[in-house]
């Protein structure tokens, strides 16, 4: 199978696949955005060096590490739009725990995706591989990112302060950052009162 036809995960509304070495221009139009930006690295957008020499061959060199964490393009279904990516990766500070990390474009803010595909990657983790911990990082001021892993169950386990390099022009208080958690027990309790409910 290509890696252009490697799928990870399918959802409802989305699959998740590889990116390749041909995806260099949607990166570049996501990154493009200063809103899409705003709370990873100040709004600033990626240029194509950059996305040509680090950001992507960093995303593809995961995959030599195994099928089960890395970068992952989101894909729309039935239009088979590009509509952003996800990761689940070692955390950058412990890694011993899993990172869930998105991505998206603009106009897909709004329908739920963000949660459908973390919901989908959680399940995986959890279930088939059996990891113990996933956490997600984000700005406190983020709060459309915060609110969906407050949707997935994850609840706030530490905060931090980002330094001044990474985002320039933001003040102390727009820098703050927060750590969310979610343990294998505590989705499967989750899941079970849901299931509850239904």
């Amino acid at each position: 199978m290509k890696d252009a036809e490697w799928v990870h995960l399918e959802t409802k509304r989305l699959r998740l696949r590889r990116f390749t070495s041909a995806d260099v221009d949607l990166i570049v139009d996501l990154d493009s955005d200063p809103e899409v930006t705003r709370y990873t690295n100040g709004g600033r957008p990626t240029t194509r060096e950059d996305v040509e020499c680090v950001h992507l061959p960093r995303v593809l060199a995961f995959y030599n590490e195994g099928e089960n964490l890395g970068y992952w393009a989101a894909v729309e279904k039935p239009s088979s739009r590009f509509i952003g990516w996800f990761h689940f990766r070692p955390h950058p500070s412990d890694p011993w725990e899993i990172e869930l990390g998105y991505r998206l474009k603009r106009e897909a803010w709004g329908k739920g995706y963000a949660t459908e595909g973390s919901l989908a990657l959680l399940e995986r983790g959890f279930r088939e591989l059996g990891i113990a911990k996933i956490v997600a990082d984000a700005l406190l001021a983020n709060r459309r990112s915060t609110r969906v892993m407050e949707k997935l169950g994850m609840s706030l386990e530490s905060e931090f302060v980002c330094g001044p390099d990474e985002f320039p022009g933001f003040g102390f208080e727009e820098r703050r950052g927060v750590k969310y958690a979610i343990t294998r027990e505590e989705w499967e309790q989750r899941t079970r009162d849901l299931e509850l409910q239904v």
